[in-house]
């Protein structure tokens, strides 16, 4: 089964966020019950907020690029 594109993203995400507190999904199994279940929860809402981002920028270049469609070329005939 092939994992949709915004989960795997979701997913680096998560990894980049381990990687810069020193972990990796193998090290984090290694954690107390405890570190490893704030780390993951800090991780999912570093991962969420990327996301956003993500999802507002994208919004952001559509509406530049429906304003940039909707103006007159000059120039054009």
């Amino acid at each position: 089964m092939t994992t949709p594109p915004l989960a795997q993203l979701e997913e680096s995400f998560i990894h980049e966020y381990l990687a810069t507190r020193g972990h990796d999904r193998h090290s984090v199994e290694t954690l107390s019950a405890q570190e490893r279940d704030r780390l993951l929860r800090d991780a999912s809402v570093y991962a969420s907020g990327r996301l956003s981002e993500l999802e507002t920028r994208s919004q952001f270049v559509h509406g530049l690029h429906d304003a940039i469609g909707d103006m007159p070329k000059s120039g054009r005939t």
